[in-house]
C-alpha cells in the first residue's frame, strides 16, 4: 500500500503503539497518536516532530480533523476501541485492531526487514502472539547482512544480463550460483568472498553458455 502522504492515526501510546507507528513513519506516511502518555521512543519520535501527538486520551471528534486514511486502534480499553472504530469507519477510513479483529478492516502482517528484503508473517488476525513468535524466528535465522547482500546482487544482476544473453540462461545460472555455500558465506557477513563466488559462476557459465 502506497502511504506517502497520507493521514494515519493512532490511538494509543503503549508498545503495540510504538510499533505501529514506527511501520507507518517507514512508509512515508503523516502519523498522528492519539494519547495521554508515550513510551519513551514515540517521546523521542514526538519531540523530533516525526510525529504528530495529541497529547490526551482519544475521546469522539478526535479524528474528523485529522481526516485519516487508516486508523490503529491499540488501546487496552476494548470501548475505547470501538469508539475510535466506528468514528473512523464514519468518515471512510480504514481500521486496525490488533486485540480486536471483528473491528478491523486489514490486518498487518508480523514483519522482519533486513534492507529491501521484507518477511512477513500474518495468522489472519487469530493469534498475533504465534505472529511474533515466529517473526523472533526470523529475525535470529536471517542476518542483517542480507540487506546489503542484495545490493550486491542488484549490482551483479546489471552485467549477468550483459553476459548472459537468455532468461533461460539467467535461471540456470541463478540456481547454481545461490546455493547453500554463497548463502553461507553471506549468514557468516563474508559478503566480499560472497560476490566472487557468483562472478567466477557468471564467468564459468558464461563460457557454457
Amino acid at each position: 500500500m502506497e502511504l506517502g502522504g497520507r493521514s494515519c492515526v493512532v490511538v494509543g501510546g503503549g508498545r503495540v503503539a510504538q510499533r505501529k507507528t514506527a511501520t507507518l513513519l517507514f512508509a512515508g506516511a503523516d502519523v498522528t497518536v492519539i494519547a495521554p502518555q508515550l513510551t519513551e521512543r514515540l517521546a523521542a519520535m514526538a519531540a523530533k516532530e516525526k510525529l504528530r501527538w495529541l497529547p490526551k486520551p482519544y475521546e469522539r471528534g478526535c479524528l474528523s480533523a485529522l481526516q485519516p486514511f487508516l486508523v490503529f486502534c491499540t488501546t487496552d480499553d476494548s470501548a475505547v476501541n470501538r469508539q475510535a472504530a466506528a468514528e473512523a469507519k464514519s468518515l471512510g477510513a480504514l481500521v486496525n485492531a490488533a486485540e480486536q479483529p471483528e473491528l478491523s478492516d486489514f490486518t498487518v502482517p508480523a514483519s522482519v526487514r533486513r534492507g529491501d528484503v521484507l518477511f512477513t508473517v500474518s495468522t489472519n488476525g487469530r493469534s498475533p502472539a504465534l505472529s511474533r513468535q515466529l517473526r523472533q524466528q526470523l529475525e535470529a535465522e536471517f542476518p542483517a547482512s542480507l540487506g546489503p547482500w542484495l545490493e550486491h546482487l542488484s549490482a551483479l544482476r546489471s552485467r549477468m544480463k550483459q553476459e548472459l544473453s537468455t532468461s533461460e540462461a539467467r535461471q540456470a545460472f541463478w540456481r547454481r550460483a545461490l546455493d547453500k555455500r554463497v548463502l553461507s558465506l553471506v549468514e557468516a557477513g563474508h559478503l566480499d568472498q560472497a560476490e566472487v563466488e557468483i562472478q567466477h559462476a557468471i564467468t564459468e557459465f558464461g563460457s557454457e553458455s
